[in-house]
């Protein structure tokens, strides 16, 4: 049984490699200029230096006038002119079915009316005579989805499980959830600003210093981890803070509301970091049960398959430095 159990979760980690980085949105923003006329920013995300085949299409009586296009470290911002009132019609992500990326789409009109809507792969066709309009309190589920589909998040909240003591989870997760709170407060209203790709490098070494001091403990070892958790796991989320960061960059906070949505993000990563939590603590608590040989065989298969995972990662990240 621990052969297949073991099994599986190696495939697992391989399938997680292969993906390797979490999912940031897209951001198609048209701030009306005149009554026909609307400029068009539209902001896609780099996973991995790739570059997803997205493309904006909208209603058919309008015009729209290539622009410039910038290449950023984790992003590609093309901006363009749309000629039309943009009053019925549809507009569409071309190609967003075929990912896991959602769009947030803000219009922007004359009379100050903002209209705010998320296409999910789900749904990538915004109706203009019948828009639904989503607003700020979509940031609460960008916040859960970014957690529940970044992997390099959930192993490290996973290896955290794995380190303390079920008394000491809550607390050590608590001072995760503070440190990386405050990062990406910092971080969001442009107060600090960090590279993406020596964040990402620093999330995957911290994940692979955490297998490593997993190990320690199932040794016996009294570990600096398992002595100051609470320390490791807030500097560790100072780190994190920035990569959350990251996906609130790439769509930007909406004006008037910036704090609203960063407090909304913020607790849909809590909702989302607790749950992770919660059932690995359960699946362990159901192991034990089975046998305590057989759940300290799978915490140990499980911690070599985080560690695995997370140093290829490092590897991915930093090959462009030294290839």
């Amino acid at each position: 049984m621990i052969r297949i159990i073991g099994s599986l979760i190696l495939l697992w980690s391989m399938v997680i490699a292969a993906v390797a980085h979490e999912v940031r949105p897209a951001f198609l923003q048209l701030s009306q200029t005149a009554e026909q006329s609307f400029e068009v920013t539209w902001k896609q995300p780099v996973l991995s230096g790739k570059r997803l085949k997205l493309v904006p299409t909208f209603p058919v009586d309008c015009t729209q006038t290539s622009g410039d296009t910038q290449f950023q470290t984790s992003s590609i911002i093309e901006t363009s002119t749309l000629s039309c009132d943009l009053s019925a019609g549809e507009i569409s992500i071309d190609g967003l079915s075929r990912t896991l990326t959602d769009v947030f789409v803000e219009i922007s009109y004359l009379n100050g009316d903002i209209s705010r809507s998320l296409l999910k792969p789900s749904s990538p066709t915004l109706n203009l005579s019948n828009q639904t309009e989503h607003g700020v309190s979509e940031y609460l589920f960008l916040g859960v989805e970014h957690i529940l589909m970044g992997w390099d998040h959930i192993l490290f909240v996973i290896g955290l499980a794995l380190l303390v003591r079920t008394r000491q989870i809550w607390m050590v997760a608590t001072s995760f959830t503070l440190a990386h709170s405050l990062t990406l407060a910092l971080a969001a209203f442009g107060l600090i600003n960090i590279p993406s790709r020596p964040v990402e490098i620093l999330i995957a070494m911290s994940i692979v210093f955490l297998g490593v001091e997993i190990v320690r403990k199932l040794r016996g070892e009294n570990t600096l981890a398992a002595r100051r958790p609470y320390l490791i796991s807030f500097a560790i989320g100072l780190i994190h803070g920035c990569g959350f960061a990251g996906a609130v960059a790439d769509i930007g906070l909406p004006k008037g509301a910036e704090l609203m949505a960063l407090l909304l993000f913020n607790f849909g990563i809590e909702i989302g970091q607790f749950a992770v939590i919660a059932g690995f603590v359960a699946l362990l608590a159901l192991f034990a049960k089975i046998n305590v040989d057989f759940e300290r065989r799978v915490k140990w298969v499980t911690t070599y398959a985080i560690a695995a995972t997370a140093m290829y990662w490092v590897i991915d990240r930093t090959k462009d430095y030294w290839v």
